[in-house]
This record gives structure tokens, sequence and C-alpha cells, in this order.
């Protein structure tokens, strides 16, 4: 099996998994900040959707689905969720509430299935090039691909956790 026909694998779960919560995302679910924590589901799902969205269109050289997909519109989010939501303080992550479960769910798929557009574009040697020298070791096309699809994967199931937590209150 090649390298790009497991990434684009593993990419596909995260969305999946977030479309098994969907029937669960009640708007008191979404919102709800179990044990007090400020990432709630919704942020969680939400900030899943912007960092695949945000570093795909880095990648592809694209447009991101948030503005293309009208998703701003959509989550009732607006500019709040046009930010991605790394070092966000308390106050911001508690501002991203939405009652649009769907959209949330819909833009994670959306967001993926642009990373899985831009990954089929992509070779084996492509995997290799190194995109950001910035770190040690620099960091190559693949390696970033692995950190986003991690990141996603981490995200969803925080979501999963929050939802459980929230549904069993």
């Amino acid at each position: 099996m090649e390298t790009t026909t497991i990434l684009h694998n593993a990419a596909a779960r995260p969305a999946e998994a977030a479309q098994r919560l969907r029937a669960s995302l009640t708007p008191g679910v979404l919102n709800a900040h179990p044990g007090g924590h400020d990432n709630s589901a919704a942020w969680l799902l939400w900030h899943t959707g912007r960092e695949l969205d945000v570093q795909t269109a880095d990648l592809a050289g694209t447009e991101e689905v948030w503005s293309t997909g009208g998703f701003a519109e959509r989550t009732g989010l607006g500019s709040a969720g046009d930010a991605v939501g790394l070092g966000h303080s308390a106050e911001e992550a508690r501002a991203i509430r939405t009652d649009q479960a769907d959209a949330l769910v819909d833009y994670i798929a959306a967001a993926t299935d642009a990373l899985l557009e831009y990954m089929s574009t992509l070779t084996e040697a492509d995997l290799d090039q190194i995109i950001d020298a910035n770190w040690d070791p620099p960091v190559s096309r693949g390696v970033r691909l692995v950190s986003m699809i991690d990141d996603a994967a981490q995200h969803v199931g925080q979501a999963a956790y929050a939802v459980g937590a929230s549904a069993a209150h």
C-alpha cells in the first residue's frame, strides 16, 4: 500500500467520527462545558474544521471552505469563527457558541473533502518536500499532513467525550 493511500484513509476518519456524533449534538450538549473546561463540543468541532481548512488552503494555494462554503453564516459564528482557535483565551473559546450542529459537521466534511482532494494530487516524492524550515528538524509535507490528521482525530475524540459527559448530566 502506498503512503498516500494510507494518509487518504486516515484523513477521512475524523469526519466520519464527527458524522456519528451528529444525532447527539443538541444545543445544550454542543455548548456545554463539562468539568468547567473552556472548550465545548462546539468549539472542538469548529476548531477541527478550521485547522484542517486553514492548513489545507495554505498547502494547496486555495481559498478556505469556511469562506467559499458560507460556514461563518451557516454556523452563526460570523467573524468570531474566522480565527483558528490556537491560543484562544478562555473568553474567546467560550464565545464559540452555536446551535448549528449540522453546519459544524458539514464544515468538517467540507474541510476534509478539500484535504482529500489536495492529497489526491500528491506523489510519494511530494511528501518528502520540506515545506517549513522554521523547525528543527524541518517539516516535510508528509509530516504536516500527519500532524493535521492527528490533530483532527484528537479533537473529534475530545468532542465525543464532551458530548458523552454533557449528555450524561
